[in-house]
């Protein structure tokens, strides 16, 4: 058996991000400081599919937001937008009731521990979003958290021959092309890249072959919360596996709770609760429980481990 890398004592608190971490959209603040009706914008997002459909096109419907942004940037409605004014507009991003604070509060819970203290048990915290990366980055999250998964832009792609040249215009320049792109499919992939560390070993290809054994953190101690259809992918993988599934709602659009309480019904999510996570709070309260017992659960292994080495023999009488 291959030398373990690592010692899974890490929980691993996956998120969603806007209705999850944020009580709206995240995208909000951009459309108030460029004037454009959200509604309008979403509305003419929701038919991008059945246009290009009627041309002869197929485009991708969890991204096609992304490239009509592109669209109102090249008409000049979002004039001079920068990956550095997503940024600045993400500072504006109202955080949940609770949030962030929780985060820092579940990773001093488990230090508080003894036990868990004493095996070395950590908790970290994803953002595994369809969102924007930048305004991901600039929101109150973005110290907080230890990674994130999400759309990016470029502003100035590389152009023929760019190996042979001195280098690109760093400048600022209104974005112009997708970079890396998320849709609801490929979070999974951002799931097992936790799940086996790639995201702090680059050198770890996402589709190497790997024992559960030499995996950084096993599914079963992930827990992903999220609020909506969308994310029925990754709930599926953690309910197979082993791992822990919230989901959570806000009180408005009233649709939102309707969405979630239909995941409950089909059994895609284990637990419900408002976006809500104060101290006492019902999404504090399983969120903490669940943090809490798959601490014990590592606990319980590592001492089974430690158990089953062989003694070394003693001297005869």
């Amino acid at each position: 058996m291959p030398v373990p890398l690592y010692t899974q004592t890490v929980i691993a608190l996956i998120w969603d991000f806007d209705r999850t971490l944020i009580p709206s959209n995240q995208q909000d603040p951009l459309f108030e400081a460029y004037g454009v009706d959200a509604r309008e914008f979403w509305t003419e997002v929701d038919g991008l599919v059945e246009y290009y459909r009627q041309r002869g096109i197929r485009i991708a419907r969890d991204t096609a937001y992304l490239n009509h942004m592109l669209t109102y940037v090249e008409h000049g409605i979002f004039a001079g937008l920068t990956r550095a004014r997503l940024r600045e507009l993400g500072e504006q991003i109202e955080p949940a009731p609770g949030m962030p604070e929780f985060l820092e509060r579940s990773r001093a819970y488990v230090q508080e521990i003894p036990e868990f203290a004493h095996e070395g048990i950590t908790v970290e915290h994803y953002v595994v979003s369809t969102g924007i990366l930048p305004m991901i980055e600039g929101s109150v999250f973005a110290s907080a958290i230890d990674g994130i998964w999400a759309n990016d832009f470029i502003e100035r792609p590389a152009p023929p021959g760019y190996i042979d040249t001195l280098g690109m215009d760093e400048g600022d320049h209104p974005i112009t092309h997708l970079g890396y792109t998320l849709d609801n499919t490929s979070k999974t992939r951002a799931v097992f890249e936790i799940n086996k560390g790639v995201n702090l070993n680059p050198t770890i290809d996402v589709n190497a072959l790997m024992d559960e054994e030499q995996r950084r953190v096993p599914i079963k101690n992930m827990i992903y919360i999220a609020d909506g259809p969308s994310d029925v992918p990754v709930f599926s993988i953690l309910n197979q596996r082993g791992g822990k599934t919230l989901g959570v709602y806000t009180t408005s659009p009233a649709n939102n709770f309707r969405q979630v309480r239909q995941l409950q019904i089909q059994g895609r999510i284990q637990g419900m609760a408002e976006a809500d996570y104060r101290e006492g709070a019902a999404a504090y309260l399983w969120l903490m429980d669940s943090i809490d017992q798959i601490g014990w659960e590592i606990v319980e292994a590592r001492r089974r481990a430690f158990a089953e080495i062989p003694r070394a023999p003693g001297h005869a009488e």
